[in-house]
């Protein structure tokens, strides 16, 4: 197993992280995710969380109290149970339709993504408005999603600079994924929308509303609808449906 995938390694002291490739691929990342989902099912008392990436799945579990060679015959085990990597989506996913501004003021970037992949940007527009996606991941700020995998005309490289500051609830683009950002701060990924949906809200019954494996699809508005959206509560218009 040490040659090959999946590959099971500790991380530190705080817990074990399995992959199932060393690069982002559609089969790895729904591995990654229903794994998660099985490792949550076997409800193993000494692990106190999981989270999921594009291509692993992380168990936390105190290394200083279970033994690593315990818990890895325990992940091996459940690895041998199937083919991952033929996995088929998790139950209890839902399909999101987030209301989005594309361009304008607000999200000044789209011009030049769609300049990057070689279309107009009413073309960009049309393309990444119609794009249906879904969670990859979630990480780097509290409920922030990644989204894709986009055409092959997405995948646009990050930005030479940073800029400076963009917005809560800015979509930006980049190597074929959207992001929508959870909080202000600062991003090489082109800003080309912006939604009135907050992917993170503490005072919502629920934080994070979005979950690995969901679906998303837009619907697009003017910037003075989503003005007007933006009066209303955190989820910004957004509803979803069960898949």
């Amino acid at each position: 197993m040490a040659d090959t995938f999946p590959k099971i390694a500790n991380v530190g002291l705080s817990g074990v992280i399995v992959s199932f490739s060393d690069t982002m691929g559609e089969a790895a990342n729904w591995a990654a995710i229903a794994f998660r989902v099985a490792v949550e099912a076997a409800a193993w008392k000494d692990v106190t969380e999981t989270s999921s990436t594009l291509v692993s799945c992380f168990v936390a579990v105190d290394l200083t109290t279970t033994e690593f060679e315990d818990i890895r015959a325990r992940l091996i085990t459940l690895l041998g149970t199937r083919d991952w990597l033929a996995a088929a989506p998790p139950p209890g996913r839902k399909l999101w339709t987030l209301p989005m501004c594309f361009g304008t003021e607000r999200a000044p970037q789209l011009g030049e993504a769609a300049k990057a992949a070689g279309v107009t940007e009413a073309e960009a527009k049309a393309a990444l408005a119609a794009a249906r996606t879904r969670v990859i991941t979630i990480g780097y700020a509290p409920g922030q999603p990644y989204l894709g995998l986009l055409d092959p005309m997405w995948n646009l490289p990050r930005q030479a600079e940073l800029t400076p500051s963009v917005p809560a609830g800015a979509l930006v683009i980049a190597i074929r994924q959207f992001v929508i950002f959870t909080a202000t701060m600062p991003t090489g990924w082109r800003h080309i929308g912006q939604t009135a949906f907050r992917t993170f809200d503490p005072d919502r019954a629920q934080p994070v509303v979005l979950s690995p494996g969901d679906e998303i699809k837009f619907s697009p508005l003017t910037d003075t609808e989503l003005a007007e959206l933006e009066q209303g509560d955190s989820l910004g218009g957004a509803t979803w449906q069960p898949i």
